[in-house]
């Protein structure tokens, strides 16, 4: 199961985009859209029913960031949607 970790959020409203952050061996995903062999858009397990839309997604590879994109959609099947189409260093080959 993956596991994603809320950073704290000092102001605790709820109108409020939280930060998650998980680690790039735990994601399981799928690239959606990709831009020089690198992924842009994923499609992610999400277990977390706090998560909404405009939330941002971090995946760190040690103290790398490998990705750090919004969240634009969520699915009821437990699956969601994140673009990073500046800064991912996701390599589309790695699935």
């Amino acid at each position: 199961m993956l596991t994603f970790f809320a950073m704290p959020d000092t102001q605790k409203q709820g109108g409020n985009a939280q930060t998650l952050w998980t680690d790039f061996a735990e994601l399981r995903f799928q690239v959606l859209e990709q831009n020089n062999g690198l992924a842009t858009v994923i499609r992610f397990e999400l277990c977390n029913p706090t998560v909404k839309i405009g939330d941002v997604l971090v995946v760190l590879d040690g103290t790398d960031v490998r990705f750090h994109g919004m969240i634009f959609q969520i699915g009821e099947n437990g699956w969601a949607v994140a673009a990073d189409r500046r800064g991912s260093t996701i390599p589309v080959s790695f699935h």
